[in-house]
């Protein structure tokens, strides 16, 4: 198959190459842009881990730091984000270990999110994560106001 198809038309190339494989034509198959695109899906799915988990830490800080303004439209956020999380968890088991890399960046970046939408300055939210992974993942966990 045409390398040069895999930079014009990514679907013909994509449904042609598993046309070859089904085939049983491998020496015909684009094996190097294959690796690549296998590469590419598993980091999208650590992106959307990583999106939904600064999501919901992004909910956890209003929680925590905005306790007069708790209401049920944030408790359901809050259950919502750790349903999608677990469900991506589930289909990427193998994430799982990656979580305490991804939470300093998923927090540094909730942080921005939640002084956006909350007003606060940078300041008020803590330098560091000041949930566990245990505790963020936790349906019952509801952080403490400060």
């Amino acid at each position: 198959m045409s390398t040069d198809l895999y930079d014009t038309d990514l679907y013909a190339w994509a449904t042609g190459n598993a046309a070859l494989i089904r085939a049983g034509h491998l020496a015909e198959v684009d094996f190097e842009h294959i690796a690549d695109e296998l590469e590419s899906m598993g980091r999208s799915e650590r992106r959307a881990i990583t999106s939904r988990l600064e999501v919901l830490l992004m909910h956890l800080l209003k929680w925590r730091l905005q306790p007069g303004r708790q209401s049920r439209i944030w408790q359901l956020n809050i259950q919502e984000q750790r349903r999608r999380l677990a469900r991506l968890l589930a289909e990427n088991p193998s994430l799982q270990a990656e979580l305490p890399a991804i939470l300093p960046d998923a927090y540094s970046d909730a942080v921005l999110s939640a002084a956006q939408e909350t007003g606060l300055d940078e300041a008020a939210f803590p330098d560091a994560c000041p949930f566990t992974l245990a505790d963020v993942l936790d349906a019952a966990f509801w952080p403490d106001p400060v």
